[in-house]
């Protein structure tokens, strides 16, 4: 049997967070992610499993969250839904089980790296990472946005607080880009 130790998506035994100036960086290893794209002839089956799921389905833009589970929208008929990963290790079958050949359901926790931003000039950061209307936007809105070339999902999940995921290939890149961006505002 191999002796195999899990590492986070920048590489490393437990995740990094970095202070710069009054902003602090985090990677974030404890989400579960899923994506549910709606199959044909699968909308209201499918759409009635997200409403159960997270109380109702995400427009364009928006995210939901029931509990700790939340889900936002990323195409016509297509959401990821987030979960933490201790409480929900099997949200994928669950999900499966729950949509019937409805909708197609895809792991996409290892597909994807987390970092949450937060501190003052979190809004600062975000302007000089990607083009998207931070200081209009509140909890509950997503936007997905290029970061440095990478395709992210914004999304602010407090007043100072703004949480990016991008593709866990290009962690450190997307890393390297927040620390500079965090560093040309501190």
């Amino acid at each position: 049997m191999h002796s195999l130790t899990p590492i986070t998506a920048l590489g490393g035994q437990t995740p990094q967070t970095t202070t710069i100036g009054t902003v602090t960086i985090t990677e974030i290893e404890t989400i579960a992610l899923a994506s549910v794209a709606t199959r044909k002839g699968g909308k209201t089956a499918t759409e009635k499993v997200v409403k159960s799921m997270i109380g109702a389905v995400p427009t364009v833009g928006k995210s939901t969250s029931k509990g700790d589970i939340t889900g936002f929208w990323i195409g016509p008929e297509q959401w990821m839904i987030t979960v933490p990963l201790e409480t929900h290790e099997t949200m994928v079958d669950d999900l499966v089980a729950q949509v019937k050949s409805k909708a197609s359901i895809t792991e996409q926790t290892g597909a994807w790296a987390i970092f949450d931003i937060s501190g003052d000039a979190m809004p600062d950061i975000c302007e000089r990472l990607c083009a998207v209307p931070i200081r209009e936007m509140t909890v509950g809105d997503v936007r997905r946005s290029s970061v440095h070339q990478m395709g992210c999902f914004i999304m602010p999940t407090g007043e100072k607080t703004l949480r990016v995921i991008g593709p866990r290939s290009s962690a450190g890149s997307l890393h390297h880009a927040i620390l500079e961006a965090a560093r040309s505002v501190a």
